[in-house]
């Protein structure tokens, strides 16, 4: 994918190294890589950066440190700064989505900022941007920590570059969808039967199939049960196994 589709995720002013590193895998899960720091509160590199990143090291070896948010942006020709409260300032406001579509179709280089883990951005970091990004959010309980904020956006680009991809017949961003697990072939109706009178032959003898009157609807109902859930092979030797364990005779 074209480097200029790729926005680059500036943290201004973290405060722990721990959340760098978190936003940093958050980053690289959708293949995001440029990272870059306004003047972080404990200096840079972070040693407790790197365990928090969980492998995404590439991303931290390759951070900037900048002392502006000014300078951290200049070269940038959209600017998205990521809050929920107003900050005096008049600015077109998107969603993660809306943000993901602006990157994908505007020429030049995107940034996205994201403020301090406890205060935000401050007005004059949001005064650099272009648009404000935000997102719903339960107003009674608004906090985001900084790497769901920026795993919120990577994933909205990710999944906006997929879909324009799709649509246009272009080759699709190097992620892989998880596989759902295989599915294991349904039981044949010998397995089932099997399973059926199983149970019928262990709760013959407790009664359970009393009044006469009342056996056939009754069996009809246990093997409506039985064959309703659309039981696979192994399923069903797993209950057969739990009414053999229950058959047996306690251990003296």
């Amino acid at each position: 994918m074209d480097k200029t589709t790729k926005p680059v995720m500036v943290l201004v002013r973290p405060q722990l190294g721990e959340n760098i590193g978190k936003a940093a895998r958050a980053m690289l899960n959708f293949g995001l890589t440029e990272m870059r720091l306004v003047a972080p509160r404990d200096g840079w590199p972070n040693p407790s950066a790197g365990p928090a990143a969980a492998g995404a090291d590439m991303v931290l070896e390759n951070a900037k440190v900048f002392d502006t948010t000014a300078e951290a942006v200049a070269d940038c020709a959209h600017v998205y700064a990521t809050t929920v409260r107003k900050r005096g300032v008049t600015k077109p406001v998107v969603g993660a989505d809306g943000a993901a579509q602006l990157i994908h179709a505007g020429a030049g280089r995107h940034a996205v900022l994201f403020g301090p883990e406890r205060s935000g951005l401050e007005t004059g970091d949001v005064a650099l941007a272009r648009h404000i990004l935000t997102v719903p959010i339960n107003p009674e309980f608004g906090s985001l920590n900084l790497a769901q904020a920026v795993i919120l956006v990577a994933y909205e680009w990710s999944r906006i570059g997929r879909e324009q991809a799709e649509a246009g017949g272009r080759a699709l961003p190097d992620l892989v969808q998880p596989t759902a697990e295989d599915a294991l072939p349904p039981a044949s109706q010998a397995e089932l039967d099997g399973l059926i009178a199983h149970f019928e032959r262990m709760l013959e003898p407790k009664g359970y199939f009393l009044p006469e009157t009342r056996a056939e609807a009754t069996r009809r109902t246990l093997r409506s049960v039985l064959t309703r859930p659309g039981w696979n092979h192994l399923e069903v030797r797993t209950l057969r196994g739990i009414l053999s364990t229950l058959e047996r005779e306690p251990k003296a």
